[in-house]
């Protein structure tokens, strides 16, 4: 659209200046009367066109004001515009953000074949990098393709070698798997290239020696995924760069000690997934205020300062009963904390309390998820927030093995001692037939004074009808085990739930779509 647009634009431009040329008295229509009746009409026709195709020379706009358009196009219509306009061919060359992938160059592996389309991809990006002057450049994205062959690894060297100026502000390196190992030059960040570098993105390479790493002081953001970097080179590396606010380390299982120094006094996100190696996560920086750990291997935590932590999210077996057990002590102060969980064994009942906490959301979702937990005992950990707002469960069961309520429908346990005054929003999404998650939800809908709204969601299919990337039009089909208890959900609502909900309570049933009927 945007360059439809920019193309519209153009074509007025060109009009006016033909009227402009045309009218009386002005020396250029003086110029081109005579001109006219020295040519046959054809003949000026054709030299018109030849001349507008071979170049337009751009519409009289400020120069800086017709660089920032092109500068806001994509890379390919940015390089399109660069052909038929001369204004915006000088631009082009300074063009701040260059995006190479096979979708951003327009190459079709079907059309020419995995071989020939790594021979197409170097040339291209040698191409564009030599027609670019390297002025002005403040983004580099380079998603290196499947295709792409691991002897070329001497390009991407080149390439980035080139690219990357003092100028330059966002790097980010994507490597697809492949046999050999690409190790990324740090070199290039040295000799001031990398003072005003302030996101590095790298995935599926190696980072080694940092002996010869040059001071990062404008890098906030700095995110490593696969890459093959040990503990003290990542700790070297963060020494360099005390500006950093946000630190994310993914899958980087030479990792066995990540060591967060003090020296960094911006950072305040931490994100560290996966790990198999992984057995210490040791910080030191004193302002962190948000957290988020994943992985099932027991990995000790040594957070230093922990007063100033509002948002945690943990990912691994047991998060919900060491967070209930652990964290109010810990981080008096949270404000947000979500657990994803595989395995539990149930929520105790404590004295402790999270005075702060206003949104919380639980994932339970093992294959299957344990048939002895307590749903109900959730209750307690509502119970331990008199400030919560917000709460979210996820539930998901591809074989529900808890009992059912059709099973044993008698009896059903109430918590009386507590009432939720903060309470807003309730959401459990694969809302299951389980006894005790009937009983969890009577206990929210009958204990809370304040609830305003509450969604309950049967599972649904993986890819919906509704869902913008789905162009069949139609839902995945769902597996019938999960169709028949969505079905048996919707009816464990309808008829012990429903009924329960005030008037004042906005509720929401979402059913499995039609699709699936068929």
């Amino acid at each position: 659209m945007g360059q439809l647009h920019l193309l519209r634009l153009m074509s007025m431009q060109r009009q006016r200046r033909r009227r402009e040329a045309q009218a009386p008295g002005s020396r250029d229509g003086m110029f081109a009367s005579r001109t006219k009746r020295k040519r046959s009409p054809c003949q000026q026709d054709g030299d018109s066109l030849a001349h507008e195709k071979k170049m337009y020379r751009g519409p009289g706009l400020p120069e800086d004001i017709w660089h920032h358009i092109h500068s806001l196009l994509p890379m390919r219509d940015a390089a399109r515009a660069a052909s038929v306009s001369r204004a915006f061919l000088h631009s082009w060359r300074c063009h701040p953000t260059l995006t190479f992938s096979s979708e951003s160059l327009g190459l079709n592996e079907n059309a020419c074949g995995k071989d020939g389309l790594a021979s197409v991809f170097s040339s291209k990006v040698g191409h564009i990098l030599a027609m670019h002057s390297g002025i002005g450049l403040k983004t580099l994205q380079i998603h290196v393709p499947s295709y792409f062959n691991t002897k070329d690894y001497c390009y991407l060297n080149s390439w980035l070698q080139t690219a990357l100026t003092p100028g330059t502000e966002e790097l980010t390196l994507i490597l697809h798997p492949l046999k050999g190992k690409y190790n990324f030059p740090d070199s290039l960040l040295s000799n001031g290239s990398g003072e005003s570098i302030r996101y590095i993105h790298l995935v599926r390479c190696s980072f080694h020696s940092a002996a010869t790493l040059g001071c990062l002081r404008s890098l906030t953001r700095l995110h490593l995924c696969l890459v093959r970097i040990t503990g003290e080179e990542l700790e070297c590396l963060l020494c360099n760069s005390l500006a950093l606010e946000r630190l994310e380390v993914r899958y980087c299982n030479r990792i066995v000690c990540l060591k967060v120094p003090c020296r960094l006094q911006q950072l305040s996100y931490l994100e560290v997934i996966g790990g198999g190696r992984l057995e210490v996560i040791d910080n030191e920086a004193p302002n962190l205020s948000s957290f988020m750990f994943g992985g099932d291997n027991d990995v000790r935590l040594s957070l230093s300062e922990t007063l100033q932590m509002k948002r945690l999210t943990i990912q691994r077996s047991g998060s919900v009963f060491y967070a209930r057990t652990k964290l109010p002590s810990m981080m008096p102060n949270l404000v947000a904390l979500t657990l994803r969980s595989g395995r539990e064994a149930g929520t105790p009942m404590l004295h402790s309390k999270f005075l702060h906490l206003r949104h919380l959301s639980i994932s339970l979702n093992g294959v299957p998820f344990s048939p002895g937990y307590d749903y109900l005992s959730l209750a307690n950990f509502l119970n331990a927030a008199p400030s919560l707002e917000t709460f979210h469960l996820d539930v998901w069961q591809q074989h529900m093995k808890h009992v059912s309520i059709f099973t044993d429908s008698s009896d059903l346990r109430q918590n009386e001692e507590h009432q939720h005054h903060s309470l807003k929003s309730v959401t459990i999404k694969d809302f299951c037939c389980a006894k005790s998650l009937v009983e969890l939800t009577l206990h929210v809908v009958e204990r809370t004074t304040s609830l305003e709204c509450m969604t309950l969601e049967a599972p649904q299919s993986i890819l919906r009808c509704s869902d913008r990337d789905n162009k069949s039009g139609r839902c995945f089909p769902m597996d019938r085990d999960v169709l028949m208890e969505a079905r048996r959900a919707i009816l464990a609502i309808r008829r012990y739930i429903e009924p329960k909900v005030p008037s004042t309570v906005k509720l929401q049933v979402l059913e499995p779509c039609s699709c699936n009927d068929v």
